[in-house]
């Protein structure tokens, strides 16, 4: 009897793992390479797929999602003679497994010398400047090269990306001089221009203030000159309204004389001629006076007249 329950354990293991063998599962986003005796015979799916135990065996499981994968600095020449190296990401995506498996050994290795040997034919091409503003234009080329030789791997292409170029140390350093240069420069044109602003607007109130204050100034004296005229006008008017004779205008002139002597600094003042005449007129209009009162008083009336000449200039 035990060599019977001994033989049924081996067959019931023996169908446990051909069940095992038999049942594939495939996780979504995946596919596996079947073979049957060494040769290709399928592509499994996601799912559950149904394989023969012991003759069909899964040769590769394979991720169909899009794949980042990084590569190493490569140190690549410009045009000008300057190596730079230079980061680079692929982002790729299997489309077809049984290409990807069958038709290149490691297509992650080929796609990293495929890049490689690309970029270096595109920077080759490119001087230093035009390589570090050019990352559209390198990301493009690139990604086209890399698209059409990848598609019979079955491999697409999605996206490169540059992630780093550097330049040599000393590059590095006289383009910090000269970036700084730069700074320096641009900010001290903006400063002359604030500068120069400045002026141009000072210069420009400055004559707006001169503008106004000289208008101002003109309004002022011809309303003045206007005020003058009008006073001149008026006294003119009154005086001709007034009909005055030569004796009021004469002792006018006399009420004047004392202002022209006023004020510690004249020492000395010239009578004009013509105050002769109005003393004439002003003696006549007196003995006028005193004749009219000499009529009541008697002889008294000249000495009188007389007194009243003598102490006139005495106002002065």
């Amino acid at each position: 009897m035990e060599p019977v329950i001994i033989v049924l354990i081996i067959l019931v293991v023996l169908v446990f793992i051909a069940l095992i063998k038999t049942i594939q599962v495939i996780p979504q986003a995946s596919a596996a390479i079947v073979e049957r005796f060494g040769r290709y015979t399928r592509t499994l799916n996601a799912g559950l797929n149904i394989v023969v135990p012991f003759i069909d065996t899964i040769r590769n499981r394979i991720d169909l999602r899009e794949q980042v994968v990084p590569f190493p600095p490569q140190p690549v020449i410009t045009q000008d003679n300057l190596v730079v190296n230079i980061d680079t990401v692929i982002y790729y995506q299997v489309t077809d497994a049984r290409a990807a498996t069958y038709e290149v050994a490691s297509y992650i290795q080929a796609i990293e010398q495929l890049t490689v040997t690309t970029l270096r034919n595109i920077i080759g091409g490119m001087d230093l400047e035009r390589t570090l503003t050019s990352r559209e234009e390198i990301n493009a080329a690139l990604r086209g090269v890399l698209d059409e030789a990848t598609g019979k791997w079955g491999i697409r292409v999605n996206r490169v990306e540059l992630k780093a170029i550097e330049p040599p140390t000393s590059i590095q350093d006289s383009m910090e001089k000269q970036m700084r240069a730069d700074r320096d420069k641009r900010a001290a044109i903006l400063q002359a221009e604030g500068v120069r602003q400045s002026e141009i607007l000072r210069a420009e109130g400055e004559k707006q203030s001169q503008i106004l204050r000289a208008e101002g100034e003109a309004k002022a004296a011809a309303l003045r000159a206007e005020g003058e005229a009008q006073a001149v006008r008026t006294v003119f008017e009154a005086i001709h309204a007034g009909d005055p004779d030569q004796k009021l205008l004469s002792y006018q002139y006399l009420q004047m004389l004392p202002k022209l002597a006023e004020g510690d600094a004249n020492k000395l003042w010239i009578v004009p001629s013509e105050i002769g005449d109005a003393l004439k007129g002003l003696s006549g209009a007196m003995g006028n006076f005193g004749g009219f009162g000499g009529g009541q008083g008697g002889g008294n009336g000249n000495s009188g007249a007389t007194t009243e000449r003598r102490e006139k200039p005495s106002i002065d």
